[in-house]
């Protein structure tokens, strides 16, 4: 696996996100669109950054990683705190993709609480699962600026 190809796509899903919530400012971006179940872009990048922390700084790198998944979807705050944030995260997500040897299995053990891929994990499909989460995730915050938008248009 090569890392700058890996990171080229993790770092445009990160900073994708992150721009989403500056972009809505303070207060969109804390806010649930009318949608069912539906998060703030605020929750998702923080969501993200868990995910990226948990997956591949736990289960590739090696290291003890605290995770509260349920609060990251609950997490707000100003925007300008994501940007060093993302930051911070893209440059330790890049030192574990470098750190990687994709065949091998999980340098950690996978916490029941999480789902992951059904089938055996590798680091390389660790690294997979915390690419399609974070594409996964940058489609819906789309989907939720979109839906903010419209709501603020449709009240303002």
């Amino acid at each position: 696996m090569n890392a700058d190809e890996y990171m080229y796509f993790a770092s445009a899903a990160l900073d994708g996100m992150c721009r989403i919530a500056v972009e809505l400012g303070d207060d969109l971006a804390n806010r649930r669109p009318a949608i069912p179940g539906a998060n703030t872009p605020y929750a998702l990048v923080i969501h993200c950054l868990g995910v990226a922390g948990y997956w591949a700084g736990g289960l590739v790198a090696g290291r003890h990683i605290e995770r509260e998944r349920d609060a990251e979807f609950r997490a707000s705050g100003p925007v300008g705190r994501l940007v060093p944030l993302v930051e911070q995260a893209k440059a330790q997500l890049a030192a574990d993709v470098a750190g990687a040897v994709a065949e091998a299995p999980p340098r950690g053990a996978l916490d029941g609480a999480y789902e992951g891929p059904p089938q055996p994990l590798t680091q390389g499909t660790v690294l997979l699962h915390v690419l399609e989460e974070l594409c996964q995730h940058h489609g819906q915050a789309e989907v939720i600026r979109d839906a903010l938008l419209a709501e603020a248009g449709a009240s303002g």
